[in-house]
This record gives structure tokens, sequence and C-alpha cells, in this order.
């Protein structure tokens, strides 16, 4: 991120990534306390696996961090917590990220299956 905001990438990845109800779900859980994933599963009504691709993609975008711990019993643990974050989004925003879009962002596909415009 640039002093003034994301760039056109990092706003995209961040947007892509909080575009799903789930990972709305677990930064909503997370904020009240760090968990671990079979808590969190439990917690949010998902299996375990689904939980854990969420937290990688959310975690991937730097919105949730983890640690590795061990339990009273010796078992390991992942406990993730969020990260702070703050994302402005209004029209002043997105014009001044749009213009650092990367041309491999530009040609991929979108969500909806549309074609991104080549320049």
């Amino acid at each position: 991120m640039t002093a003034t905001g994301p760039t056109g990438d990092e706003l995209l990845r961040l947007l892509g990534t909080l575009a799903n109800p789930h990972r709305l779900r677990i930064v909503a859980a997370l904020r009240a306390e760090r968990a671990y994933v079979s808590q969190l599963a439990r917690e949010l009504g998902i299996s375990r696996a689904l939980m854990q691709l969420h937290l990688r993609k959310l975690e991937a975008a730097g919105l949730v961090s983890a640690t590795l711990e061990l339990s009273e019993d010796g078992k390991a643990m992942k406990f993730y917590e969020v990260k702070p974050f703050l994302v402005e989004l209004s029209p002043d925003a997105i014009a001044a990220a749009a213009p650092t879009l990367s041309t491999s962002a530009l040609g991929t596909s979108t969500q909806d299956g549309e074609q991104g415009e080549r320049p």
C-alpha cells in the first residue's frame, strides 16, 4: 500500500478477498478475539477444510495473521487474528488506484466471467 492508499492491484485483491460471505463472517468473528481453525469452524458452522481455505486467502491478502502455539497436551494449534486495516472506498480512492493497475490485472477474467479490457 502506498501512503495515500492501496494500488489498483492491491485494491482488487482486497475487494476480491472480501467478496465472500464466509470471509466477511470470519473477519467479524476474529475482530472479537483470536481463534483456531476448529473453534472458528464450529462457531460459524462450516467445515474445517473450507475454513482453512478461507483463512489462507485472508492471510495471503494480509487481512489476518497466524501463530502456531502448543496446547497444554502438546498439540500444535494455529491461532488466527485479524490485522488492523482500513480501506477507503470512494470515487476518489478508486480514481487514485485505477492508473496503477498492472496490465495483468487488466487482462484477467472477472468473477462474473467477463473479460477485462486489454490495453
